[in-house]
């Protein structure tokens, strides 16, 4: 009988783990990133302001906050809407996105109206990746097919 109460409360405790979802556990589930991506936020830009992978797959974007305001950084498209915390001026996040298709999708600092104050830029995907373009006022990277 005393063998029962031991095992009691192990399995008690067993039951307690898991589920939480926080962003540790989703981005272990989107495996390990296949590139990173230096990403530096002022007013009111994102430099570079496109970047290009080759293929789908899960990608880090470094963001810097080298401003004076606070900003952050979201990836939407295609299924796609993450972003980071808030990040005041002189921090850095990062943002591990997995980007399953090929196609274009917005980045963007959401807070207030930084979007639309120029705050944003593009990330392609696939075969669409291989222009590279450079447009005025805009820094492009294009990343290493893998």
């Amino acid at each position: 009988m005393r063998r029962v109460w031991v095992l009691v409360p192990l399995l008690v405790l067993a039951g307690c783990g898991g589920g939480g979802g926080t962003n540790e556990s989703k981005q272990s589930e989107q495996g390990a990133a296949m590139q990173s991506v230096q990403i530096s936020e002022k007013e009111y830009s994102l430099k570079p302001s496109h970047v290009s992978f080759a293929k789908a797959g899960t990608y880090e974007f470094k963001v810097t906050n080298d401003g004076q305001i606070t900003h952050a950084l979201e990836i939407e498209g295609n299924g796609v809407e993450d972003e980071t915390e808030d990040i005041e001026p002189g921090k850095t996040a990062t943002l591990k996105v997995s980007l399953s298709k090929a196609g274009s999708y917005e980045m963007y600092c959401p807070i207030d109206s930084h979007k639309e104050q120029g705050m944003k830029g593009s990330v392609t995907v696939g075969a669409m990746s291989g222009g590279g373009e450079t447009t005025t006022n805009q820094t492009t990277t294009t990343a290493p097919g893998y």
